[in-house]
């Protein structure tokens, strides 16, 4: 039996993981929930899978639903919560899909204890990701994936000991994908948000649609697979079902299909490395289907290309990047931004803070807070009249 600890619990993956280990009650289990502020998703799901230990976000959303459990345990809050969660639950997986760089405290000390970690936070493998592979390292544990693509390539790689000439990881290309240059910059939020193959919270769907998405699953490629930015490419896959690719040296090509559906890449990590029936029917082969692939266009997607900029300078500059593209998204979202302004914002602070080794965990998160508040001063410069 396989206790897991699942950081981020009410978001899509957390959703899609609960689907998961209620498929397989012989073989998964909860011992910890953390999540955010949706507090009353929180409690359907405590109550169903009744762990023994819960966090949420603020102490008054942690007193409601310990006021509201029909089952004992502790609830507790914040980030000590959320470490709790991942070491004091008795789990020996943690399942990590809190967003942004809240998560990276708790991934890192899982590692060092030994865990095994299925990451599908990219933000701790952008933000830390040097910091990561030396937790691993010390602990001992395990590392998966839980990106579809990132998924896809460890079972691609997994064992090979052929020469490796590239690997490519897919896009959907996102809502944007055949828009011209002129109509993105005047995208809307509801436009944005309007993915045309996954459903998913509202950060990562902009990310979608920038390709910064995909950026960010470029780092994260380099951290876990040792892959040079040269070695690792992008494309463009409407249909989503080629979820990445490996090129070797004599020209040929190996690819991992399967249906678009996150539940295949969460129980190929907590199941790894058996491979059973779960909630997700085979791929069906009768149906008709056609494949189309295309080159990323990085002058309507520049985002992609300043994540390439980020991976080559190394060092703190992908936090950076991570950061000031969170700021920039949240101010787009909240209507304080235009669409092209992220890119913008995120370029202004990029090369406004200089990038240096990462040495710990404290130091990346001071370049994370510096970033943070760079991006919120070009907001603040460059939002529209009455918007700030």
């Amino acid at each position: 039996m396989r206790r897991i600890a699942l950081l981020g619990s009410t978001g899509s993956i957390g959703t899609s993981t609960l689907d998961v280990v209620a498929a397989h009650p012989g073989r998964l289990e909860v011992a910890a929930l953390a999540a955010g502020r949706n507090r009353d998703l929180m409690l359907a799901q405590a109550r169903r899978f009744r762990p023994r230990l819960i966090s949420v976000s603020r102490a008054e959303d942690a007193a409601w639903i310990a006021a509201n459990l029909d089952h004992k345990a502790d609830v507790l809050h914040g980030m000590e919560g959320l470490k709790a969660c991942a070491l004091e639950s008795g789990a020996d997986t943690l399942l990590a899909a809190v967003v942004g760089a809240a998560g990276l405290a708790s991934t890192e000390a899982a590692l060092r204890a030994g865990m095994r970690v299925c990451v599908a936070n990219k933000e701790s493998l952008v933000v830390g990701g040097a910091l990561m592979r030396q937790a691993l390292e010390a602990g001992g544990g395990e590392l998966l994936p839980v990106d579809s693509e990132h998924a896809a390539l460890h079972q691609l790689l997994a064992g090979s000991r052929v020469p490796v000439r590239e690997v490519r990881i897919t896009a959907s290309g996102g809502p944007f994908r055949t828009w011209s240059l002129e109509r993105i910059q005047a995208a809307t939020v509801d436009e944005a948000l309007n993915h045309p193959t996954w459903k998913m919270g509202p950060k990562i769907t902009i990310d979608s649609a920038t390709l910064m998405n995909k950026g960010l699953e470029v780092i994260e490629a380099a951290h876990l697979f040792g892959l040079a930015p040269a070695a690792i490419q992008v494309t463009i896959h409407p249909q989503s079902q080629v979820h990445a690719m490996v090129g070797f040296e004599d020209g040929t090509y190996q690819l991992q299909v399967c249906a678009n559906d996150m539940k295949l890449p969460i129980q190929y990590a907590l199941l790894h490395p058996d491979r059973i029936p779960g909630p997700v029917p085979p791929y069906d082969w009768e149906a008709s289907r056609q494949w189309t692939f295309e080159t990323p266009d990085l002058a309507r997607f520049p985002l992609l290309g300043l994540a390439y900029k980020a991976l080559e300078a190394g060092g703190t500059a992908p936090a950076i990047l991570n950061a000031a593209n969170e700021e920039a998204v949240a101010a787009f979202l909240a209507g304080h931004l235009g669409f092209w302004a992220i890119q913008a914002c995120v370029a202004a602070v990029l090369d406004g803070i200089p990038a240096e080794p990462a040495h710990t965990l404290d130091q990346v998160m001071e370049v994370d807070r510096r970033s943070r508040a760079a991006a919120a001063t070009w907001i603040r410069h460059h939002a529209p009249t009455g918007t700030a």
